[in-house]
C-alpha cells in the first residue's frame, strides 16, 4: 500500500473523522461516508471525498476502512443492505477498526474470504486526543502479510502499531485494554469518593496516586480533567464501554476461564449505562458510583 491508494473510511464519528483526516494529511486520497451531513463536510473541508452511502464510496476501493459502532453493523454494512462487498476491487482489504466481538470477526472474514475480499481487525486505544494527533495505539489481527501490507495507512493513523496474531486477536486486544482501563477508572473513582468523605482534598488524592504506585492510566489523564473538574467529556461513551466490558466478560468465558472480575466490572457499567443517560461519557460512572454509595 502507497498513498497513491485511495483509503475508503465508512463511519466519520469523533474517531472515524479525525483518523481519516491524519490519513488525508499522510498524503492518502481519502473517500469517506456517513450519515451526518456535518461529519461529511468537515471531512470535504479537509480534502476528503464524500458519500452518504457506504456502497458509493467504496465502488472500485481496494482499502476499505470500518469505524462503527458494533461487529453486528459492520456486518449489516459489508454483507448486508449496503452490499459494500459486491462493489469493492477485486482483492480488497477490508480493515475493521471498530470495536467488535472477536468471534464475529472471524466469522466475517470466513465469509469474506469465499468472495476474494481479506479482513484484518485493528481497533484503536488512546481517544479522541490521540486521534487527533495521530498517536493511537493499533491493535492487528490477521494475516502476517496482510496486516503489513495495511501498515502504511495504520501508521498515518498511530504511535504504535502492535500485530496481535490472528484474525480477531486485534478485538480480543481490544476488549481486554478496555477492561483494565475499566477497572482502573472504578478504583480511582471509588478511592477519591472514600478520601473525600474521611476529609481528603480530591486534587490531594489524585496527586499522591499519580507520584505513587497507584497511579494509572485514569489518574493519570481522567480524574482531574473530567472528573473532579464535573466536566465528563473525555468523548469516549459510556455505553461504548459497556459494550466493550461485556465482549471482555463474555470472552473469558468462551476460553473457559472463570471471569468473576471481568464479570462484575461488566455488570456494573451495564448498570450504569441503564441508569444514565443514553449521551454520558465513560468518565460519568463516577456518578452513577457517587449515586449508589449515597443511595445505601
Amino acid at each position: 500500500m502507497t498513498t497513491s491508494d485511495t483509503v475508503v473510511f465508512v463511519g466519520l464519528g469523533q474517531m472515524g473523522l479525525p483518523m481519516a483526516k491524519r490519513c488525508i494529511a499522510a498524503g492518502f486520497k481519502v473517500r469517506g461516508a456517513d450519515p451526518s451531513a456535518p461529519a461529511r463536510d468537515a471531512l470535504a473541508a479537509a480534502g476528503g471525498e464524500v458519500f452518504a452511502s457506504a456502497r458509493e464510496a467504496a465502488k472500485d476501493a481496494s482499502i476499505l476502512i470500518t469505524m462503527l459502532p458494533d461487529s453486528r453493523i459492520v456486518r449489516e454494512v459489508v454483507l448486508g443492505g449496503q452490499g459494500v462487498a459486491d462493489v469493492l476491487a477485486k482483492d480488497a482489504l477490508i480493515i475493521d477498526m471498530s470495536s467488535s466481538v472477536p468471534v464475529d470477526t472471524q466469522s466475517l472474514g470466513n465469509d469474506l474470504a469465499a468472495r476474494g475480499i481479506a479482513v484484518i481487525d485493528a481497533p484503536v486505544s488512546g481517544g479522541v486526543k490521540r486521534a487527533i494527533d495521530g498517536t493511537l495505539s493499533i491493535m492487528a489481527g490477521g494475516d502476517a502479510a496482510l496486516v503489513e501490507r495495511a501498515k502504511p495507512v495504520l501508521q498515518a493513523m498511530a504511535k504504535s502499531v502492535f500485530a496481535t496474531g490472528p484474525l480477531g486477536s486485534g478485538h480480543a486486544m481490544k476488549a481486554l485494554n478496555n477492561y483494565v482501563s475499566a477497572a482502573g477508572l472504578v478504583a480511582a473513582c471509588e478511592a477519591l469518593l472514600v478520601g473525600r468523605r474521611f476529609g481528603l482534598q480530591p486534587d490531594t488524592v489524585i496527586e499522591v496516586l499519580n507520584a505513587s504506585t497507584g497511579k494509572n492510566n485514569s489518574t493519570d489523564v481522567k480524574m482531574k480533567q473530567f472528573v473532579i473538574s464535573e466536566t465528563f467529556a473525555s468523548g469516549f461513551s459510556l455505553a461504548l464501554m459497556a459494550k466493550d466490558l461485556r465482549i471482555a466478560a463474555d470472552l473469558s468465558k468462551l476460553v473457559g476461564l472463570d471471569p468473576s472480575n471481568a464479570e462484575t466490572i461488566a455488570t456494573l457499567w451495564e448498570n450504569a449505562r441503564a441508569a444514565l443517560e443514553t449521551s454520558a461519557d465513560h468518565t460519568d460512572i463516577y456518578r452513577f458510583i457517587a449515586s449508589a454509595v449515597q443511595d445505601r
